[in-house]
């Protein structure tokens, strides 16, 4: 059972269950890992923004994007990329039977305990997406939340993800928006430089993506209006099904 949790009322809540967030526009509640939960994997591992103020309500966008994309019904296997200290990982499990995780740190055997105490069930795997550790057509969906932009072969790491997704399979990928003035936001309200952690990057990804899958659905926060910059971009890529082959 998951625990519903009001902003403003997390403290006083038990921290055994997942918390839930919810914006004005959500149709059920958000399940994120407790922050007491969260493990710090590395430098660039901010789950901890998404408990902040206003830097909490932006951040958590990113998910509400991402589960927006998921398939209607229940599906077999999801494997998160870039899980880190595995906030989203409630979430994800209620929508798979089984769910997986990869990220290149190597703290899996400290957060495995933190997602179990929230009744999280997830096999998590020590690797790169560039070089992911999975047979082909091993999973139906793929969830990518702000991590693509900080991989080095962005080409390799969208052949992998393909590689590894079953035939009309689902690649979901949410990644900041590029303009100056997101940067400029970025480093007032944290100290941190996107020049420095994205690179190029946020450029090559989705034809990178598009090269290997067929984009089916992007959406936006906030909606997108001429002249206003777009914070955060989530994207739909499909497989081919076996009927279109």
């Amino acid at each position: 059972m998951s625990l519903l949790i009001p902003d403003g009322k997390r403290d006083r809540a038990q921290h055994s269950e997942p918390q839930r967030s919810e914006p004005c526009s959500a149709s059920h509640r958000l399940a994120l890992l407790p922050r007491e939960l969260l493990v710090k994997t590395g430098p660039l591992d901010h789950a901890g923004w998404n408990y902040q103020s206003l830097l909490g309500y932006l951040q958590r966008q990113r998910y509400y994007l991402a589960r927006r994309l998921l398939p209607p019904r229940r599906v077999d296997r999801i494997l998160e990329i870039g899980y880190g200290s595995g906030v989203f990982m409630p979430e994800l499990q209620e929508h798979c039977d089984t769910l997986d995780g990869v990220d290149v740190h190597p703290r899996k055997e400290e957060v495995t305990p933190k997602l179990r105490h929230a009744g999280v069930s997830a096999a998590l795997h020590t690797a790169s997406v560039e070089d992911l550790p999975f047979d082909d057509r091993t999973f139906d969906v793929a969830v990518a939340v702000s991590t693509l932009e900080f991989v080095h072969d962005i080409s390799r790491s969208a052949r992998e993800i393909s590689r590894v997704l079953r035939p009309g399979g689902a690649a979901i990928v949410v990644t900041p928006g590029d303009h100056p003035l997101l940067d400029w936001g970025l480093w007032l309200a944290t100290g941190e430089s996107a020049k420095r952690d994205f690179g190029d990057r946020r450029k090559r990804l989705i034809p990178a993506l598009a090269r290997q899958m067929r984009l089916d659905k992007r959406i936006s926060f906030p909606l997108a209006f001429p002249g206003f910059p777009t914070l955060y971009i989530a994207l739909r890529f499909v497989t081919p099904s076996p009927s279109s082959r």
